[in-house]
């Protein structure tokens, strides 16, 4: 969520929604946190469907955090339009194909050039996969764990959000990035022994020469995270080849 700290910099209302936090607001508060280390009069409102969680969350409140019942319509007092909206693990009980119309209710939500995050996590924030959305639509994947509890990079496909958590089966891109991360993870093996941030490195390295459309560096590689555009792994892309074991593959 750091790297999207930037986009309250210059925004005219610093405001930041986390949408669904759930049973207890600590995400909220987290959020609120690493948004005042970019931008000290940032702001960040948890909304919840349920009222006993926004009632429960009402001591937790303090200056630049509230709380407010809500749902996708994303209700900010006096017309206000949040810059970030984060939105984990709201969408598992959805059907897919209730997916596009949710993503754009919440785009439309947005202020200029603001950004929705949402995807699926653990419940320890372990393994964290999300699609960053602007105005326009999806932009980009980015893929997160803690590299110390890794075994194989499609571990995470768990925690694909529901736009792609389906399709991960063979012949569609998500299941191929997969798949060809799994075989750099593997040809990187004896980088693990400098540790696995070197080992995820070399792997993201590999991955990005053979094709795929890494949109990060190295200072977020170092993070155990790894961003690629949504064009190369959105379901049922067509007539577009991807890099795969062996040589590449052609979604058809």
């Amino acid at each position: 969520m750091a790297a999207y700290g930037g986009r309250l910099r210059g925004a005219a209302d610093p405001v930041a929604v986390d949408l669904g936090y759930g049973a207890a607001p600590w995400t909220a508060v987290e959020l609120l946190g690493r948004l005042r280390t970019v931008r000290a009069d940032a702001e960040v409102v948890g909304v919840e469907i349920d009222p006993a969680r926004v009632a429960a969350a009402a001591p937790y409140a303090r200056a630049g955090l509230t709380f407010a019942h809500g749902g996708f319509e994303v209700p900010l007092p006096r017309g206000r339009r949040p810059a970030l909206i984060r939105a984990a693990n709201v969408l598992r009980q959805y059907d897919e194909g209730q997916v596009a119309e949710v993503w754009a209710r919440l785009r439309e939500r947005l202020a200029p050039g603001g950004v929705l995050v949402e995807g699926t996590c653990d419940e320890i924030g372990r393994r964290h996969v999300w699609v960053a959305i602007g105005p326009e639509g999806p932009r980009t994947v980015t893929f997160a764990t803690r590299l110390g509890s890794l075994v194989r990079p499609s571990d995470l496909a768990e925690r694909l959000p529901k736009a792609l958590i389906h399709r991960n089966v063979p012949g569609e891109p998500i299941h191929a990035f997969l798949a060809g991360f799994d075989h750099a993870w593997s040809a990187a093996a004896p980088f693990a022994a400098l540790g696995a941030r070197q080992r995820w490195i070399r792997s993201v390295q590999a991955l990005r020469a053979a094709g795929w459309p890494v949109t990060d560096g190295p200072a977020r590689w170092r993070q155990g995270e790894v961003t690629v555009r949504w064009d190369a792994v959105a379901p049922g892309a067509r007539g577009c080849r991807f890099p795969g074991v062996g040589g590449t593959i052609r979604v058809m």
